[in-house]
């Protein structure tokens, strides 16, 4: 026994050589040593992701293949490697990998998110992109945004010259918005149609998004199964889709009984009505897996863009005023700023695409997985492989954007395309690229100019905002957000009013 712990160091040398070898005989991508046995690369992995991945690609190169146990992975991180991905190669990349989340929170891989690249997955973003997402659909529902808005105002007009904790007002918010949007429902604030409900749907939410930021070691050695975190899912998913199923059978009822031919509205009545026409494809299960899919994927990433703009707004006053200075002069202090406003507010626009190149809501995109062997870069790509785009190292690699660590919105000034060359890509690209952008725009839009226009902010002590990123799969703040604010005198009398 004792003789073979010496030889140890010997094999694993001698393995960690031999997998070199045979990877530059393969032509496969650079990648980093030691290469151990089992676990691969995962003992690289420390928190922030995006940013250890950046540390590996600046000292092997903007592609690098890792070994996540047993999973091949694939790292991007150069504009011109992206756009050989999305665009050559975007149908061989098009797929997702499966995880235990997309198992057990996305109908076992057959979601809008989760699903592999093929005639359901097509039918499923057609149907996102032009029965819910479309640019008429977002108009008919703009009132709710609206509202929801005017419902912060009031709010933080309460608690003037008061800390705000801006994050939870900005969760509500948004919440409000996409189930206003979904099922014409609130479940944050006062004025509840259903308290029970309300509350119901706020553990769900909560619980959802605890468990969708947990890691699952099993997903890269399978032969580690963690049954608890598996017990969670399934149990978090059956909550999930019971409301989601009393809220379909509340519109159904709600149709059944509606006589007046109103005009439908919500997400859900769209939907419930196409079932109509063709009740084998637009399944229950098909319109709970679309609505939450929605749900999920607008929540998180829409609150830390506002969280995200306005720390760097307040540690930046001269640009604050410069925004304020923007919303007076094109829309006025004789209304509130409405959402066809947002085209003629370019500065604002730049604001926005600053915060998203600098705090990427999801820095690494969502995963995607390779349907067949291909070439990337003049390297060989393995079938089955695993890709990560690290948006984050592309937006902030100092060799594309000039002082890339500077809040500058005025970069973007005069840009007609922003995601020029792959260089600015938050919402991904190609066939799986976010079909929500245009409301995420929206949504974040709204609410800043809103909250600019209306009100004067300053920070809750002398010290500048704390910018530390918490570690997880989307980009959030590790300190909670708090602000102070008072209307602006020219918009008091408005502001009071509504």
């Amino acid at each position: 026994m004792a003789t073979w712990y010496l030889y140890l160091p010997l094999f694993l040398a001698l393995y960690v050589f031999t997998k070199h070898v045979l990877n530059k005989i393969q032509n496969f991508p650079p990648s980093p040593l030691p290469c151990l046995p089992i676990i691969g690369h995962l003992y690289l992995l420390k928190n922030p992701l995006h940013r250890t991945l950046t540390r590996i690609s600046n000292r092997n190169g903007p592609i690098v293949l890792l070994q996540f146990g047993t999973r091949p992975v694939l790292v991007v991180s150069s504009p011109s490697a992206a756009e050989e991905c999305f665009t050559g190669n975007d149908i061989i990349f098009a797929n997702r990998p499966g995880l235990l989340i997309g198992k057990h929170l996305g109908y076992n891989h057959t979601s809008l998110a989760w699903a592999p690249y093929g005639e359901n997955w097509r039918n499923l973003r057609r149907i996102a992109s032009i029965e819910i997402l479309s640019a008429t659909r977002l108009q008919m529902l703009s009132s709710i945004r609206n509202d929801e808005v005017k419902s912060l105002i009031r709010k933080l007009l309460d608690h003037q010259n008061q800390p705000v904790e801006l994050r939870t007002a900005f969760f509500e918010l948004t919440l409000n918005m996409m189930m206003g949007m979904i099922a014409g429902k609130r479940y944050y604030g006062e004025n509840l149609e259903d308290v029970e409900e309300a509350r119901r749907f706020r553990e769900i939410h909560v619980e959802t998004f605890k468990l969708s930021a947990k890691t699952n070691i099993g997903d890269f050695l399978p032969w580690i199964k963690s049954r608890e975190l598996e017990r969670k899912l399934i149990g978090c998913q059956s909550k999930r889709d019971k409301f989601m199923q009393d809220l379909i059978e509340q519109h159904k009822r709600r149709m059944r009984n509606n006589c007046d031919g109103m005009r439908k509205k919500t997400m859900i009545e769209v939907l419930v009505s196409l079932q109509e026409s063709e009740p084998e494809y637009y399944t229950d299960q098909m319109i709970r897996a679309l609505v939450l899919v929605l749900l999920l994927a607008g929540t998180d990433t829409t609150v830390n863009t506002m969280e995200w703009a306005f720390s760097l707004l307040l540690n930046h006053p001269e640009v604050l005023e410069k925004a304020q200075a923007e919303i007076a002069n094109r829309v006025g202090r004789c209304r509130l700023i409405d959402e066809s406003d947002l085209a003629h507010l370019p500065y604002l626009h730049c604001i926005i695409n600053e915060t998203l190149r600098m705090y990427s809501p999801a820095p690494l995109l969502l995963p995607h997985e390779s349907s067949e062997e291909c070439v990337l870069g003049g390297f060989r790509i393995p079938r089955g492989t695993t890709l990560l785009v690290n948006v984050w190292a592309i937006q902030n690699d100092p060799k594309l954007w000039t002082n890339p660590t500077r809040f500058m919105p005025e970069r973007f000034e005069g840009l007609e395309v922003a995601r020029d060359g792959f260089r600015l890509m938050p919402f991904g690209s190609g066939r799986r690229g976010c079909p929500g952008e245009s409301l995420g725009l929206r949504m974040v839009g709204l609410t800043l100019g809103s909250l600019i226009q209306c009100f004067e902010w300053s920070r809750f002590s002398d010290d500048p905002v704390d910018m530390t990123e918490a570690p997880g799969f989307t980009m959030r703040k590790a300190q909670l957000l708090q602000a102070k604010c008072k209307p602006c005198p020219a918009m008091l009398k408005l502001v009071s009013r509504i």
